[in-house]
């Protein structure tokens, strides 16, 4: 399986921006979707973007006008551009494909977003 790494976490203030990376130990381009993955404390990780081969993108409503997710398949790479942030996008961020692997030891480490003030 495809290993992941996702980088580009930190503190920011509500309404700050962060750009999330998510590289990839090998091609991505066969993988058909890749999405990212949110985990706040106490719940389940949940899917908030995705995007296809062809870059057709979706969202779910809590990040939609916000939150871009691209690829880069030359790269290996995902990213999610996160805009407008909330305290409530306060989580750890893991990238995944799209049906995720069922293993949750097969996902990265993901990267800590905390948005404060």
């Amino acid at each position: 399986q495809v290993q992941f790494v996702e980088s580009g976490g930190g503190l920011v203030q509500p309404g700050g921006s962060l750009r999330l990376s998510c590289s990839a130990s090998r091609t991505i381009f066969s993988i058909s979707a890749m999405g990212w993955y949110p985990q706040a404390p106490g719940k389940q990780r949940e899917l908030v973007a995705i995007i296809g081969r062809a870059s057709r993108t979706n969202y779910a409503d809590s990040v939609k006008g916000r939150f871009t997710i691209s690829r880069d398949n030359a790269k290996n790479t995902v990213y999610l551009q996160m805009n407008s942030l909330k305290p409530e996008d306060t989580a750890v961020y893991y990238c995944n494909p799209n049906p995720p692997y069922s293993d949750y030891n097969n996902w990265g480490q993901g990267i800590q977003v905390t948005v404060s003030s």
